[in-house]
């Protein structure tokens, strides 16, 4: 399994609308195929931050959740809210298997 953890920090103003937009990401993300999660968590002591833990079967799922519609339009989307470049730390999923 392949996972990604996403750390992002989202301008305090702009909260709000990236939850919405990264709701919209995440509700497409977890119907593709090869995909096995798509959490989206928040910080309870800096609200700003979060993590997305992506999880997918194999790193070409990955890669084409990257080329899909949502992701790209979430992408745009949320470009402009962020306090500094996201940034994704990839994983080996060993367990659960698959």
């Amino acid at each position: 399994m392949h996972v990604t953890l996403v750390h992002v920090r989202v301008k305090p103003d702009h909260i709000a609308e990236f939850l919405e937009a990264t709701r919209l990401n995440h509700e497409a993300s977890v119907q593709e195929a090869g995909n096995r999660r798509f959490d989206v968590l928040q910080s309870p002591e800096n609200p700003a931050h979060f993590v997305l833990y992506e999880a997918y079967a194999s790193a070409e799922d990955a890669a084409a959740h990257k080329q899909t519609s949502h992701y790209l339009a979430w992408r745009d989307t949320v470009a402009d809210w962020m306090a500094e470049p996201r940034q994704g730390m990839p994983f080996n999923g060993l367990f659960p298997r698959g």
